[in-house]
């Protein structure tokens, strides 16, 4: 088996990543909202082999009382680990800020007819960066948009 190849810039933004997201957990959500200059939720999903809780801290936009993430996995050729644990229980809880929801998750690949509308929604709330990984990779990166089944409270 092929061990994949790491950038010390992709080591550093990893870092950099669980760093947010452990301030974001051990705050309660009062310290890391924001990442990069745009909005981050916590994503609360189940692993897919092991059962075990996971926690991802992702930039979103909203599409009405959706939530839209992209399984970019920083252009990286292989899904990220949240992605493959979405598809296997859709089941998943979010936390933006202050504030905890349960949700379902559903996929949106690029032949779906949502998908172009919502890349361009959460590409733009992300500075565009989105478009950098997807010519990174050959894989088409796709969205998960998670509807709340309750209010944010």
């Amino acid at each position: 088996m092929r061990t994949p190849v790491v950038s010390a810039g992709h080591s550093l933004q990893l870092a950099y990543l669980r760093l947010h997201q452990a301030l974001y957990q051990r705050t309660g959500g009062l310290i890391g909202h924001r990442l990069a200059g745009s909005p981050s939720l916590l994503l609360h999903t189940t692993g897919r082999r092991s059962g075990s809780p996971r926690t991802a801290v992702l930039i979103y936009a909203r599409d009405g009382a959706d939530f839209v993430l992209v399984a970019s996995n920083d252009g990286q050729d292989r899904p990220p680990a949240w992605f493959l644990n979405v598809g296997a229980n859709p089941a998943v809880g979010v936390q933006v800020a202050r504030r905890r929801a349960d949700g379902r998750a559903r996929v949106v690949e690029r032949g779906d007819a949502d998908y172009p509308r919502l890349w361009r929604l959460v590409n733009d709330g992300n500075h565009r960066r989105y478009e950098g990984y997807q010519r990174r990779t050959t894989r088409p990166i796709p969205l998960v948009v998670v509807t709340p089944v309750g209010p944010l409270v």
